[in-house]
């Protein structure tokens, strides 16, 4: 790896020996996950709180909050492709994270205002932010490592650790604060970590030499631009691409890029538009012609014209080459049900958690819970800590400004964890406190002793788990029973499907129309368990064969379709999510868990029905 600056040997003995380099990405996305997933934790229950009353919200109904929230999710997805051919074509990895980090700091400084204004601002900074830094911080990592091939998995997993630690730690603090304190803090400590993030970032870039200063080639950057790094480490080298079979290029030509063009503008309306029209009450209707509503029409038109456009070139590659294709194209279907079913979390599961789900504990079962809180927001953020200070001790000497303003975070986020726990050990009535102490640290006082768990408490299960269980699942992978990619999807979405079992059955005594409930929380904890291994099933599966199946030259318009595939799945998943006011008007909340069990279950006996007609497909590629 040639790195031609005065930092050369530091770089070389540093990344690639004892991975300073690494862990300054690590650190980076970490805020970067904290601010997004602990934004995320809190937006639809913000928009759907009472607009009167002391944590007073915007009184929005469930399905206008989980139509912004669909459309949002979707559209942060879409935009990695654009912010990966900005770094691709102009301006480099290293300045569109920057460019990023800093779009999604103000995009949360805006929404702490909580004007409509200002949210609306905020989130379409967050979605542009999130499309310049997501993608090439791990461009990033696919650079720094292409001379070392044997070291990427390794550096890989580290990153994901601090993917897993910022949404652990996101949920568990911005959703703390947003609950029991006010919506303006929870949104704005998100802002402030991803400052410290962008700061950090941007003042020990020097570590990483001439990487990620120049644009690559568009073959190669997709194959980094991918979400892997937060669900599958195996992607391939990059000089494994060339080992693909030599198809003849096949170019875009004016009428292709014209079916891309429109079918891309009808959908991006539409995502807009979707949420607009409901919450405008039909005001505003990008659609509305004639006094009739082409919302439907635009968006068959749009996928029938994309689908066409991909059937077209399958067919102009060779017959092997175009049966993988195919494949590809059945996984990004099983990967559209997997987000659709899984992103109900911050959604429809986050409202059952706070509208249906008995939360408070007394007694010796309040006791458990705060030992058990402590030791899961404490152990782990000491562990973190003591990376720190290894990084720390490696790179003061040279980048002291951008260790301070790390520490400077962790100063605060232990400020805010220990505040936290002494609150609820306070709240609870095993810890007593003097009124100036109370009034030092802005804790009101109470009379009743309980402990309430908020409810964006249960999203952080997922990351518990994941850590729990990844190896676990890591040795099946490499044991001799390891199954195929088809019987994995099937395996994960059957799993995702008997979670959403869990629900239906502590659902179905609640009555329907009932707008409230005291359902017991263990039904959510078996949810996100079952939620979690058949993510572990399904994510170490998509991207890595994408990159495996499709030839290089074709390989950034598979990624797009993938692509394509996770944001319509967020999308529908806040469809499905709206229509859960209806069902559980007529039928109870515990049918609408019901159905999506029974869909997912299906999906995934199809995924392992298919197993045989897909490895032909696949041609041996495993």
């Amino acid at each position: 790896m040639a790195v031609q600056n005065e930092n050369s040997d530091f770089f070389k003995s540093n990344v690639l020996g004892h991975p300073a380099g690494l862990f300054v990405l690590f650190f980076t996305e970490m805020w970067e996950r904290f601010s997004y997933y602990g934004m995320r934790a809190i937006l639809v229950l913000f928009l759907t709180a009472p607009l009167i009353g002391e944590k007073a919200g915007w009184g929005w109904p469930r399905e206008h909050a989980l139509a912004l929230f669909g459309s949002y999710t979707a559209l942060v997805y879409l935009s990695t492709m654009l912010g990966g051919y900005f770094a691709d074509k102009l301006i480099g990895y290293r300045w569109a994270v920057i460019v990023g980090a800093f779009l999604m700091t103000l995009g949360h400084a805006s929404m702490a205002i909580e004007t409509p204004f200002f949210i609306y601002l905020g989130l379409a900074l967050l979605v542009f932010g999130t499309g310049f830094f997501k993608p090439n911080m791990t461009s990033i990592i696919s650079e720094m490592y292409k001379d070392v091939p044997e070291k990427k998995d390794g550096a890989y997993t580290v990153f994901y650790m601090g993917v897993n630690a910022g949404a652990f730690f996101g949920i568990l603090l911005c959703g703390y604060l947003g609950e029991k304190v006010s919506w303006s803090i929870g949104f704005g400590l998100a802002g402030i970590f991803m400052l410290f993030g962008l700061l950090q970032f941007y003042f020990s870039q020097n570590i990483f030499g001439n990487i990620g200063l120049k644009p690559k080639m568009a073959d190669d950057v997709a194959l980094a631009n991918s979400d892997a790094t937060e669900i599958n480490t195996n992607i391939m080298a990059e000089s494994e691409v060339d080992k693909k079979e030599d198809d003849k290029r096949v170019p875009f030509t004016g009428w292709q890029l014209g079916i891309i063009a429109i079918s891309s503008i009808l959908g991006l309306i539409w995502v807009i538009n979707d949420p607009v029209s409901k919450i405008s009450g039909g005001a505003v209707n990008f659609f509305l012609i004639g006094g009739f509503d082409f919302s439907n029409i635009a968006i068959i038109i749009a996928l029938l014209l994309f689908f066409f456009l991909l059937g077209y070139r399958l067919r102009q590659y060779s017959e092997v080459t175009r049966q993988k294709l195919t494949a590809v194209t059945f996984f990004a279907v099983f990967i559209f049900t997997f987000f659709v079913v899984f992103e109900q979390a911050p959604g429809s599961l986050t409202i059952f958690a706070r509208d249906y789900t008995d939360r408070v504990l007394t007694g010796s079962a309040s006791l458990i819970f705060l030992i058990v809180n402590t030791l899961i927001a404490v152990v782990p953020l000491a562990i973190i800590t003591w990376v720190l200070y290894l990084l720390f001790k490696k790179t003061f000497e040279k980048y002291a400004l951008a260790n301070i303003f790390l520490s400077v975070s962790f100063v605060i986020i232990w400020g805010v964890t220990i505040w936290m726990l002494l609150k609820d050990f306070y709240s609870a009535g095993y810890l007593e406190l003097s009124d100036s102490t109370l009034e030092m640290l802005h804790i009101d006082k109470v009379t009743e002793k309980l402990t309430e768990i908020n409810s964006t408490w249960f999203n952080i299960l997922n990351s518990l788990f994941i850590i729990a269980l990844a190896p676990l699942f890591s040795k099946w992978w490499e044991s001799k029973y390891n199954p195929s990619a088809n019987v994995k999807f099937g395996i994960g979405l059957m799993l995702l499907g008997l979670g959403m079992g869990f629900l239906a059955l502590g659902g179905m005594d609640i009555e329907p129309g009932a707008k409230t409930a005291s359902v017991s929380m263990f039904w959510l904890v078996f949810v996100y368990l079952f939620h979690t291994m058949g993510e572990l099933c399904i994510s170490p599966v998509g991207l890595s064969y994408v990159s495996k199946l499709v030839p290089g030259r074709m390989i950034a318009f598979m990624f797009g379709v993938w692509y394509l595939a996770i944001a319509i799945g967020n999308k529908v998943a806040g469809m499905i999510g709206e229509n859960s006011v209806e069902i559980a008007k007529e039928n109870g909340i515990g049918m609408f868990f019901f159905w999506i069990m029974i869909v997912s279950i299906i999906m995934g006996l199809v995924a392992m029905s298919t197993s045989k007609f897909i490895s032909k497909l696949m041609h041996g590629i495993r």
